[in-house]
């Protein structure tokens, strides 16, 4: 009855007008005022951090507290973009986009020993940023007693950024602005289905990062996951050690999977003994696994099967989200995605400076980012911010799926000048960088209209400050039309 109750509400939704039937009420506004140096520019700039009512055709469905960074000494703010930004999950809250990559600070250590220091690398200079924690994540909360499907699902969770997002534009006077989406994982499919219920709110670009792909059935899963884990075994020294670059090893894995590889696993049970027998030595030599593993799964590979075999021989395990980190095998069991020694990882990086300026320490508030929004930002509520939310994960409504980036290739037929920038980790399992390639150009987002951008890393390509130099370079470039 639950899910009836839902699933007719999320109805009510969808005759109402899709993003037209939720409402957004601004309830307070935190203001304060800041310097820093960007891109080598010393920006002054307001920090707002807004809490707003959320409701679905008059029922209250949650409380959405976003923040907003805007630069003071614009002449004219028509003429200055905006970006939007989220992250996935679902169930995740902006953090890592917020804090490790564009955000005027940037945190670094973990748990208790984390601190914040001033981000030259911020695109604050060129762009005004706001980040959005959908309802769950965040300071966001689900209303006491909301049905869920409202905000926790395909559709209702689109619906209610779209509203925001229309509420931030009028309400601030920027309806003229350049204005941008940036979704990371599942929030690239957040923001194909944004252009799906609101059409009518039109975008000069979207910025989808570690693009989750769509449908892969049959031969594609295992065909587009190959370049990936022979990246991995690449970095682990288990093959492809005739290349000196990741670069190299990858592309030759492209080759490889969408011919020889391809057509082996498409001709499957077919395929002859002795061919079977050679494809699974060659398949060996790009993943660093071994032809009888490889043979036993029907040259098969999956995610499972590979970061738990490539360095068994050392007692470790890979991650997926990057897949540069490692875990021993014998590790206490933990609940997904904390069972993922990805999550979270960040290798030193020496890039740091030895002296952080602006350096914001954790004091007596149980996070780093608690005590930023308390300290700096000025946030006066007792609730604990929800970096990841798996309530919200488990309770999400997928409504089956399917592949949203094709409703980004309707909404550039509608629009004329959005356009599309791509960016993917070559170390990232979850979201592989072949699969958000075959997606995209099955998607048939054009080509003329896509820009494109791989990294060394994991699933987010910003951890490394030699990375995010060059990822904040290449956004500027996208804001500015060039690629």
């Amino acid at each position: 009855m639950a899910l009836l109750r839902v699933t007719l509400l999320v109805l009510v939704v969808l005759a109402a007008g899709l993003a037209h039937a939720g409402e957004v009420e601004l309830v307070s506004t935190s203001r304060t005022v800041h310097e820093g140096l960007f891109n080598g520019e010393s920006v002054r700039y307001t920090a707002l951090l807004e809490e707003r009512r959320y409701s679905v055709e008059g029922a209250l469905a949650g409380q959405l507290v976003t923040v907003s960074y805007v630069r003071e000494d614009v002449a004219d703010p028509a003429s200055r973009p905006v970006i939007f930004l989220f992250n996935g999950g679902p169930g995740a809250s902006t953090t890592p986009l917020h804090f490790s990559a564009f955000g005027p600070k940037r945190r670094t250590g973990t748990d208790n020993d984390a601190v914040m220091y001033d981000n030259r690398h911020s695109i604050l200079d060129a762009a005004d940023l706001v980040f959005i924690d959908p309802v769950g994540t965040g300071y966001s909360r689900l209303a006491d007693g909301a049905e869920q499907g409202l905000v926790w699902s395909r559709t209702g969770d689109a619906v209610s950024v779209a509203a925001f997002i229309r509420d931030w534009l009028t309400r601030h006077g920027r309806e003229a602005s350049p204005r941008y989406l940036l979704g990371q994982s599942y929030g690239t499919a957040r923001a194909a289905e944004i252009h799906r219920v609101d059409p009518e709110l039109e975008f000069d670009g979207v910025m989808l990062f570690a693009l989750v792909p769509g449908p892969r059935p049959g031969p594609l899963g295992p065909m587009t996951a190959l370049p990936t884990m022979a990246a991995t075994a690449w970095y682990h020294g288990r093959a492809g050690q005739h290349h000196d670059s990741v670069e190299a090893v990858f592309e030759e894995a492209v080759e490889f999977a969408r011919t020889d590889y391809g057509q082996a696993l498409i001709r499957g049970a077919s395929l002859p003994v002795e061919e079977r027998r050679a494809m699974a030595e060659r398949v060996a030599a790009f993943t660093g696994l071994s032809a009888d593993l490889v043979e036993e799964n029907n040259l098969r590979l999956d995610n499972r099967t590979f970061m738990l075999n490539l360095l068994a021989d050392e007692g470790l395990r890979t991650g997926q989200l990057d897949s540069r980190a490692t875990r021993s095998l014998d590790a206490p069991p933990q609940r997904p995605p904390h069972d993922d020694p990805g999550l979270g990882y960040a290798p030193s990086d020496p890039d740091l400076p030895e002296d952080l300026p602006g350096l914001l320490e954790r004091g007596g508030h149980d996070s780093i980012v608690e005590a930023y929004f308390r300290d700096v930002l000025g946030y006066q509520g007792d609730e604990i911010y929800a970096g990841l939310n798996l309530d919200v994960n488990s309770a999400w409504d997928h409504e089956g799926g399917g592949n949203a980036i094709a409703l980004l290739a309707e909404a550039m037929e509608r629009n004329a000048r959005l356009r599309v920038f791509w960016v993917a980790g070559y170390y990232d399992l979850t979201t592989s960088v072949y699969a958000g390639r075959y997606t995209l150009d099955q998607g048939d987002i054009p080509a003329d209209r896509l820009t494109a951008a791989y990294f060394p890393s994991g699933h987010s390509v910003y951890v490394e400050t030699v990375n995010l130099e060059r990822l904040s370079h290449a956004v500027r470039g996208f804001l500015g039309g060039r690629e």
